[in-house]
C-alpha cells in the first residue's frame, strides 16, 4: 500500500530535484528518504528518478506522478477545510507563511492590527524559505505569504504590501560612517555583502536590480544566506552592505552603523496567494484588503 509520507517525500525530492535540499524541507535524514522513495518506485513498480553522480532527473512516470500526487494533496487539504468550516465551532485560523526571516514593524503591526480587527479569525503563522512558502502556496496549505518576493509563477499572486527606504550599512570604523547621506554610487565603490540567490531570491533581485541601475561592475565580496549573517558579515568587516530601514529600526545594533542613501530606494515587501477560480472565503479577502493598507 502507497502511504502520504511516500508521495509527500516523493514531491520533496521532485521539486528540489535534490536529496539534501529535500530532506531539511521534510525535516528528516537522507537515508530514510531516499530509502523512502526507493520503496514508492518498488511498491509502483516503475523508476520515478533518473539518478546520476551530480543531479537527478525525472522519469516520464516521475513526471506524471508529481502532477497526480500535488492534485491528491491539494484536494485533501480542501476537504479538511471544508469539514472544519462545516463545524460551526471551528474557527478556521488564516495560515500565514513568512519567508526570508522578515521582522520588520510593520509585519507585527499588520498581525496585531488585525487580531484588534477580527478577534474571532485567529492567524497560524508558519516561518519558511521561499522556496518552502511558494511550494506551501500551491499546495493550498497556507492561505497568504510574505516575502520580499519569489520567481514568477502562474499559479500565485504577490502584490505591494508595503515598502521601506534602503539605508547603507557599515561597519564601525569605515570611512564612510561620518557621513550624514550617502549617495549609492559612492557605498557601491566597495565590496559589497549580497543576498544567496537560492535562499533570499527576492531580496537578490530587488538588489541586483539597484547595483545594476548605480554601477555596471558592483563588487561582490560574499553571500549570505540570511538576514542574521547578511549584517554579520557587515559587522565583522567583510563588506558592506544594505537593508531596509524597517530591518535596521528592528535589529538596533551597535556593531552595525546605518546611513540614509541620498537616493529615494525602496525595498518592497510583497503579500502573496493564490488566485482562485470561486471567490476568495470572506476572511482572506479582508486579509488580504487589510495587509495592504498602510497602518
Amino acid at each position: 500500500m502507497i502511504e502520504f509520507r511516500h508521495l509527500r517525500y516523493f514531491i520533496a525530492v521532485a521539486e528540489e530535484l535534490n536529496f539534501r535540499r529535500a530532506a531539511e524541507r521534510v525535516h528528516i535524514d537522507q537515508t530514510p528518504l531516499s530509502r523512502t522513495v526507493r520503496d514508492l518506485e518498488e511498491r509502483m513498480g516503475v523508476a520515478l528518478l533518473v539518478r546520476r553522480p551530480r543531479r537527478l532527473q525525472l522519469t516520464p512516470a516521475g513526471v506524471k506522478l508529481l502532477d497526480h500526487a500535488r492534485r491528491l494533496f491539494l484536494r485533501l487539504e480542501r476537504i479538511k477545510r471544508a469539514v472544519r468550516e462545516t463545524d460551526a465551532r471551528y474557527r478556521a485560523p488564516l495560515r500565514i507563511g513568512v519567508a526570508d526571516g522578515i521582522a520588520q514593524p510593520k509585519l507585527s503591526e499588520c498581525f496585531a492590527n488585525w487580531r484588534a480587527l477580527a478577534p474571532n479569525i485567529p492567524l497560524d503563522i508558519a516561518e519558511m524559505r521561499a522556496v518552502e512558502l511558494l511550494a506551501a502556496l500551491r499546495r493550498e496549505e497556507i492561505d497568504v505569504g510574505f516575502s520580499f518576493g519569489v520567481p514568477d509563477d502562474e499559479a500565485v499572486v504577490q502584490e505591494v504590501a508595503w515598502s521601506y527606504p534602503l539605508v547603507a550599512l557599515l561597519p564601525p570604523g569605515h570611512k564612510l560612517v561620518a557621513r550624514d547621506v550617502l549617495p549609492i554610487s559612492e557605498l557601491l565603490a566597495f565590496p559589497m555583502i549580497a543576498s544567496h540567490p537560492g535562499r533570499l531570491p527576492g531580496l537578490r533581485e530587488q538588489m541586483d536590480a539597484v547595483r545594476r541601475q548605480y554601477t555596471a561592475s558592483p563588487i561582490i565580496a560574499g553571500e549570505a544566506r540570511t538576514l542574521a549573517g547578511y549584517i554579520t558579515r557587515v559587522a565583522s568587516g567583510l563588506g558592506v552592505g544594505v537593508a531596509d530601514a524597517g530591518h535596521m529600526e528592528t535589529l538596533r545594533r551597535a556593531d552595525v552603523v546605518a546611513v540614509p542613501l541620498a537616493e529615494d530606494i525602496r525595498i518592497n515587501t510583497y503579500v502573496l496567494h493564490k488566485p482562485q477560480s470561486h471567490e476568495l472565503h470572506d476572511a482572506l479577502q479582508r486579509f488580504l484588503a487589510h495587509a495592504k493598507t498602510p497602518h
